[in-house]
């Protein structure tokens, strides 16, 4: 049997991922002094509402080598091969740790996704699907790790507040930009968080968010994922009915997902996300 194993970033909800037969190992958070198993001891609704309630911000641990011991010796000893599908080594030690440990066995393929949330998910779909078409591990790994350099994910923030607090921008920044009602457009490059756009308001800001969608193309062949951030997702509805038009009449999925603690801490409340495949 091929197991397929993913972390929490990737933001696959655990009742989904029994469906899809598939393994989320999870990233610690920690508020304060108070530490949680991302999404077995602390929801994605819980998190956006100490998020809120908090003025800290909170920070995850990547997974440490015991956990990946733990969790290999489990698929060796039913003799089994396993996937292993990561985010991405420049955002996290995660991968890192997995890959040393792998080294001890056989059948056991780790891919760094290069990615994150939705960007990662798309990953791990197309694990699934490969799976389920009968590749082996070995053809599924290298399929993997050709594809994940076809992967895009762009989100439109809607605060500058949490970039802020992270210490990615300046609080002068953050305050000019919240005046003009500024919405950055950020994407995963080369391993890394990047600004690929600005935009004045929300609606400058979708149609900014479609622009880098329609330049990119997208290969509707292959898992399309949307993701929210916060308790809400009605800018995430609002976003998909006005963007119907990329959507109608090539994809009959669209996956949505709520993103959690590795890029909500960053993100903050009320981010929309398009995780997919270019041609």
């Amino acid at each position: 049997m091929i197991r397929i194993i993913t972390d929490s970033a990737a933001d696959i909800e655990l009742q989904e991922a029994q469906t899809l037969q598939i393994t989320i190992l999870p990233m610690q958070i920690q508020f304060g002094e108070q530490s949680f198993l991302d999404r077995y001891e602390i929801t994605a609704d819980a998190f956006y509402q100490k998020l809120i309630e908090t003025d800290a911000l909170p920070s995850t641990s990547q997974i440490n080598p015991y956990t990946f011991e733990e969790e290999f010796e489990k698929v060796k000893a039913a003799g089994d091969s396993a996937i292993v599908i990561l985010v991405g080594a420049e955002l996290s030690g995660t991968y890192q740790n997995a890959h040393l440990v792998a080294a001890d066995y056989d059948n056991i393929y780790v891919v760094d996704s290069r990615n994150v949330t939705v960007g990662e998910q798309c990953l791990v779909r197309l694990a699934v699907l490969l799976r389920d078409k009968g590749k082996n591990a070995a053809e599924i790994a290298d399929i993997l790790n050709e594809k994940k350099e076809k992967v895009t994910i762009l989100a439109l923030l809607d605060t500058l507040e949490y970039l802020k607090k992270g210490g990615r921008i300046s609080a002068a920044a953050a305050a000019v930009g919240n005046l003009l009602v500024i919405k950055p457009v950020i994407t995963v490059r080369d391993g890394k968080i990047a600004v690929v756009g600005k935009a004045r308001g929300s609606k400058s800001g979708n149609n900014l968010l479609m622009e880098q969608i329609r330049n990119g193309g997208i290969d509707y062949s292959l898992p399309l994922i949307l993701g929210y951030s916060g308790l809400d997702h009605s800018l995430l509805d609002k976003y998909i009915e006005d963007s119907r038009c990329i959507w109608d009449g090539h994809t009959d999925q669209l996956y949505i997902s709520q993103m959690g603690s590795t890029i909500g801490t960053h993100a903050g409340p009320g981010a929309i996300a398009v995780g997919f495949f270019r041609p």
